[in-house]
C-alpha cells in the first residue's frame, strides 16, 4: 500500500508546499539552493518518523512536492539534472528511505560546496566517475554545454554517452550537457546556469516551452516575451544564435544543421563559430568544443612570465630584487621574502626578450593578450594601463584633444580629466549634474544640459569646434546613464562627437546580460550595426524627405568615436592600478593612432609592473569563462544587505538604503521604478528600468543612510567601522557611507557588515539611554542637521572673461592653471576675508583646483568665479581633507591687476 502511495504521490500535481513564493527570492539560484535544503529536511524526516502509515505518508506527500518544484529548474543544470532527480524518485518509489537520505545529503553537499566541479559522479551509489576520467592526475576544469536539439529523451542520452565516450584522461577540460528542446528553455538555461560555456543549437525547434515556467518567471520576465518572429520563423536556430550573442557573447557558438552551406543566411556564418552536420561524427564537435574552452583559458602574457621565472637566468642589468637576490640572503630584509615568497621576484625583471615582450611597442604575448582583452570587452582595441586609470584617461585625453577643442565635461568627474584637459590645453564646458541635497550629493549629468550646451555652440556658429563629450558611467554613487540614448541624440546634432566615457567603476557590468546595454563598447557596436543598416537608412531617407530626421543621426555622416577607461583592479581581478583603455573608434586607424601612441609613451612607464600586466590577462580569463556568474554573486550579495537591513528593526531605527527612488528624480525614471526591495512587495523587476529610464542605479553600489545616528559620514567611517571592526568603505557624505560590493565579496563578508551594524546600533541604543538633557538636545541638533539642514549643493559658476569667449561658456583652464605658477600673480584670502569682498562687488577667481574629500571633484577651478553659493557651501563644509586650501591662509585667488589685463 505505501508503494502504491509512492507512486502515486510522485505522479500527481500538488501546490507547492512553500508558503514562500518566487518573489522573495533575488535570483533562481537562491531558489534552486533553498528548494534543494528542503528537499534535504524532507529527507532528514524519514529518520524521525514511525513506521505509521498515515504519519509517513504526510511526509512522503511533502518530500514529493518538493521533487516537482525542483523539476521546474533543475532540467536547466546538468548537475544534479533531472538524471539524478529521477534517479532520487527511483529510490524513494522503492522505499529506501536511507539510501534516499544519504543521495540527498551528497548531491546538496557537492552542489553547495562546489565538489562535483572536480568529481562528478555518474549515479547516486558511485564514488567516481565510471569512466575513471577523474583518476587521472589532473585535475580538469568542469562546465557545461547546451543542446538545443528537439529530440526525445532516450535520443538526448544517447548524445551524452556518445559524447562522453570521446572524453580523454589528459584533457585539461572536461563536459556534461545541459539538453533542452525550444527557445524559451535555451533561453532559461542562459538565464539560470552559468556552468555554460558553449551552445550547441539545432537549426529548427519548437519556440514555446513544455513544461510550466510559473516559478520562475519572475527571474527571467523580459526574455520570455520574445517576438512573434521568432515564433514563426523557419530559421528560428539563426535567430537564438543572434540572442545568444547578445545574452552571453563570451559563449563558443555551434550549429548542427542539415541545409547546405549555400542556403544558410549570412546570420550563420557570423554568429556561430563553426557549423556541423548532423550525420557527422561527433568527434570534431567535441574537440571544437575543447578548443573553445582551451582559447579562452590561454593566458599569453601570464604563461609567458611564468616561463621566464623558471628560466636559469644571471641578471647583469637594472633590478637587484630581480630573482631575490638582494631579499633572501640579507640579514635586514629577509622577512620580506617571507611575506611574499620566492615567486614574485623570480617573475621580476627589467627583461623585454626571453618570452616577455614590451608594453611600450608589444609584438609578441602582450599584444595578444590585449587583443583577447579587446574580444573579451567588445572593443575594436583595447590597451592596458599599469598605473591606474587616472594615467588612462591623460592618455586618451592627450591623444584625442588638440589645444583650444572644446570639451562638454561631467563638471563631477575624476579629478585625472581635468588635470588631462590643462596638459592638453582643451576648453572645458562643465555640466552641472541634478542635486540631491538631502544626502549631500550630486546624481548624473541630465541629457537636456548637454543638448542644451551643444546647442549654444550650434547657434553660435561654432559647433565645429565641440571635440568630445565627457562623462562618468557610473558615478562614485551608482548613478548610470542610459548610454546608447545618450550617443544617439548627441549624434543627432554633432555627428562626429567623440565620446570618453570614464567607467573606472563599472568595468564587471560587461558581464550581466542585464548592465552590458549600458556600457560603452555594447552601446557603441549596437549604434553602428543600426546605422550601418539599410532599415535605418531608409526609414531616415523617408523622415528626411518629410523634414522630420533632425532627432536622429544622418547615417552618411555619423561617426561612432567611443573611448572607455576602466579601472579593472577596481570591480574586477587585478592586481592595484590595472586598467585598461577600450577603444570603438571608426576612425581610430586613420585620424587617432598616431597621435594615441605618442601620448600612451608619455604617460606610461619604461618599466612597467610585470606583475600587474599578467594579472589582467589572469582577469581576462577569468571574466570570459566566469565573469557571468562571479557578477550575478555579487549583485546577489548588496541584495542581500538591502534585504536584511529592510527587515530588521534595529537597523532600520538608524539606517536606511537609500532607494532607486532617493537618487534617481522621477522625470528621469519614466518606468516608475522605485526600488530593488521592500519588506511588503519582496523584490522588483529591474529590466524594464535598465532599458528605458535616463538614470538607473548600480545595485552594487549601497549608500547607507545615517543621518538619524547624529554622526557624520566620516566620523561613522573612520571611528566606527574601521577603528572598531575593521570595515573599509568606498566613500562617504555628510550623511552617508557608501558601501560596495564586487566579484569578491562573500556571504560571511555580508554577514559580518550586518552583524557589525547591528552592534553600532546597540551602542548608539546605549549611548542615547545615557545622554544626560543636555547632552540629548544636543544629540537633537546634530540629527536635525543631518536630516534637515543639509548645505547648499552649488553648480558650477563661470568662468573669468579673462578666460572665456565672449559668446560661449567654455574656459581656457590651461592658461589659468599656468598663470598661478607665478607667484607675483596671486594673492590668498580667507573665507572671512572672500566673504567681504563679494559684498563690495569683487569677482573673486580661483587659481587652482580646490577639491574636499567627499565630494571628492573641484569645487573649483583654475579661472572660475567664486560665488556665494560656493563660498557657503566651503563654509558649511565639516570635512577635514580639502586640496589646494589651506585653512590659514585661505583660498589661491588671482589678482585683479592680472584680470583686468587684455
Amino acid at each position: 500500500m505505501i508503494k502504491n502511495e509512492r507512486s502515486d504521490a510522485l505522479k500527481k500535481e500538488v501546490r507547492p508546499a512553500s508558503r514562500n513564493t518566487y518573489r522573495e527570492y533575488y535570483n533562481v539560484s537562491e531558489y534552486r539552493t533553498k528548494l534543494w535544503y528542503a528537499l534535504k529536511d524532507c529527507a532528514d524526516g524519514y529518520e524521525q518518523v514511525s513506521n505509521q502509515n498515515e504519519e509517513r505518508a504526510d511526509l512522503l506527500k511533502t518530500t514529493c512536492t518538493a521533487i516537482k518544484e525542483l523539476e521546474e529548474i533543475e532540467r536547466y543544470w546538468a548537475f544534479p539534472g533531472m538524471r539524478r532527480l529521477n534517479q532520487l524518485k527511483e529510490v524513494l518509489e522503492r522505499g529506501e528511505y536511507k539510501a534516499f537520505t544519504h543521495a540527498v545529503h551528497e548531491l546538496v553537499r557537492m552542489l553547495v560546496s562546489r565538489a562535483y566541479y572536480h568529481d562528478v559522479p555518474e549515479t547516486l551509489n558511485s564514488e567516481i566517475d565510471e569512466d575513471g576520467v577523474f583518476e587521472s592526475q589532473k585535475d580538469p576544469h568542469y562546465f557545461e554545454v547546451l543542446f538545443v536539439n528537439d529530440a526525445d529523451d532516450d535520443d538526448q542520452e544517447e548524445l551524452r554517452k556518445q559524447l562522453r565516450a570521446l572524453r580523454s584522461k589528459h584533457d585539461d577540460f572536461v563536459y556534461d550537457i545541459v539538453a533542452v528542446r525550444t527557445f524559451q528553455e535555451a533561453l532559461l538555461a542562459l538565464n539560470f546556469n552559468h556552468n555554460i560555456q558553449t551552445c550547441v543549437v539545432r537549426y529548427s525547434f519548437p519556440f514555446k516551452s513544455e513544461g510550466s515556467l510559473k516559478n520562475v518567471r519572475q527571474f527571467v520576465a523580459s526574455w520570455l516575451t520574445e517576438t512573434v518572429e521568432a515564433k514563426r520563423s523557419s530559421t528560428i536556430g539563426i535567430y537564438l544564435g543572434e540572442k545568444v550573442r547578445e545574452l552571453r557573447p563570451e559563449l563558443d557558438l555551434f550549429l548542427v544543421t542539415d541545409l547546405s552551406v549555400d542556403k544558410l543566411p549570412e546570420q550563420a556564418l557570423d554568429h556561430f563559430r563553426n557549423i556541423f552536420y548532423r550525420q557527422e561524427d561527433l568527434t570534431d564537435l567535441h574537440l571544437n568544443i575543447l578548443k573553445g574552452i582551451d582559447e579562452r583559458f590561454e593566458t599569453p602574457f601570464y604563461n609567458a612570465l611564468v616561463q621566464f621565472s623558471k628560466r636559469p637566468t644571471g641578471v647583469f642589468h637594472a633590478m637587484p630584487i630581480s630573482r631575490g637576490n638582494s631579499i633572501f640572503k640579507s640579514n635586514w630584509i629577509r622577512e620580506m621574502g617571507d611575506f611574499y615568497g620566492k615567486n614574485i621576484f623570480l617573475a621580476e625583471t627589467s627583461a623585454t626578450t626571453g618570452g616577455l615582450d614590451s608594453l611600450l611597442q608589444p609584438t609578441g604575448p602582450l599584444k595578444k593578450a590585449q587583443q583577447m582583452a579587446s574580444r573579451a570587452f567588445g572593443s575594436k582595441q583595447t590597451f592596458f594601463v599599469t598605473n591606474g586609470t587616472s594615467t588612462a584617461n591623460k592618455i586618451v585625453v592627450q591623444a584625442l584633444l588638440h589645444p583650444g577643442d572644446v570639451v562638454l565635461v561631467d563638471r563631477d568627474c575624476h579629478k585625472s580629466h581635468h588635470y588631462g584637459l590643462v596638459l592638453c590645453g582643451a576648453r572645458p564646458v562643465y555640466l552641472d549634474s541634478y542635486h540631491l541635497q538631502k544626502y549631500s550629493m550630486f546624481g548624473g549629468v541630465p541629457l537636456k544640459e548637454i543638448k542644451d550646451r551643444l546647442l549654444e555652440f550650434k547657434n553660435a556658429g561654432r559647433l565645429n569646434e565641440v571635440r568630445m563629450c565627457l562623462l562618468t558611467n557610473c558615478t562614485f554613487d551608482g548613478i548610470v546613464y542610459n548610454v546608447e540614448q545618450v550617443m544617439e541624440e548627441v549624434l543627432a546634432i554633432k555627428p562626429d562627437m567623440i565620446f570618453l566615457w570614464d567607467e573606472a567603476w563599472f568595468g564587471y557590468a560587461r558581464f550581466s546580460t542585464l548592465f552590458r546595454r549600458r556600457t560603452a563598447m555594447s552601446a557603441a557596436a549596437r549604434l553602428q550595426a543600426r546605422y550601418r543598416s539599410e532599415e535605418y537608412r531608409e526609414n531616415y531617407a523617408k523622415l528626411a524627405a518629410k523634414g522630420k530626421a533632425g532627432a536622429l543621426p544622418n547615417p552618411e555622416e555619423v561617426k561612432i568615436r567611443v573611448y572607455a577607461t576602466q579601472s579593472t583592479h577596481k570591480t574586477l581581478t587585478s592586481l592595484r592600478q590595472g586598467s585598461m583603455i577600450h577603444i570603438y573608434d571608426e576612425q581610430f586607424a586613420q585620424k587617432v593612432e598616431g597621435s594615441f601612441v605618442e601620448a600612451y609613451m608619455t604617460h606610461t612607464s619604461t618599466s612597467p609592473s610585470y606583475q600587474i600586466l599578467a594579472s589582467l590577462d589572469m582577469g581576462r580569463r577569468q571574466v570570459e569563462l566566469e565573469g557571468n556568474e562571479l557578477v550575478e554573486r555579487s549583485v546577489e550579495r548588496a541584495m542581500m544587505l538591502r534585504v536584511k537591513i529592510a527587515n530588521t528593526p534595529i537597523l532600520r531605527k538608524y539606517f536606511d538604503i537609500l532607494s532607486v527612488e532617493d537618487l534617481i528624480p522621477a522625470e528621469m525614471r519614466k518606468s516608475g521604478f522605485q526600488r530593488y526591495y521592500s519588506k511588503d512587495e519582496g523584490w522588483s523587476n529591474m529590466t524594464i528600468e535598465w532599458k528605458r529610464d535616463e538614470f538607473v542605479l548600480d545595485p552594487t553600489k549601497i549608500n547607507l543612510y545615517i543621518g538619524r545616528t547624529g554622526i557624520d559620514g566620516d566620523t561613522f567611517k573612520k571611528e566606527y567601522l574601521m577603528n572598531q571592526f575593521g570595515i573599509q568603505v568606498n566613500k562617504t557624505s555628510r550623511n552617508t557611507v557608501l558601501f560596495m560590493t564586487n566579484i569578491g565579496t562573500t556571504r560571511s563578508s555580508v554577514a559580518k557588515l550586518t552583524g557589525v551594524l547591528m552592534k553600532i546600533a546597540h551602542q548608539l541604543d546605549a549611548r542615547i539611554e545615557a545622554f544626560s538633557s543636555q547632552e540629548a538636545k544636543l544629540h537633537e541638533v546634530k540629527v536635525l542637521n543631518f536630516t534637515k539642514k543639509q548645505p547648499a549643493l552649488p553648480n558650477f559658476s563661470f568662468f573669468h572673461a579673462r578666460f572665456r569667449n565672449a559668446s560661449t561658456p567654455e574656459g581656457n583652464i590651461r592658461e589659468a592653471f599656468f598663470l598661478a605658477y607665478e607667484h607675483e600673480n596671486c594673492e590668498s584670502l580667507r573665507m572671512d576675508e572672500c566673504e567681504k569682498a563679494l559684498k563690495k562687488g569683487r569677482e573673486i577667481v580661483s587659481a587652482s583646483f580646490v577639491i574636499p574629500y567627499p565630494p571628492g571633484f573641484p569645487i573649483l577651478v583654475p579661472g572660475q568665479v567664486m560665488n556665494r553659493d560656493i563660498l557657503n557651501f566651503m563654509k558649511e563644509l565639516d570635512v577635514t581633507e580639502i586640496h589646494s586650501y589651506n585653512a590659514e591662509l585661505g583660498f589661491r585667488v588671482f589678482k585683479d591687476a592680472l584680470l583686468a589685463q587684455s
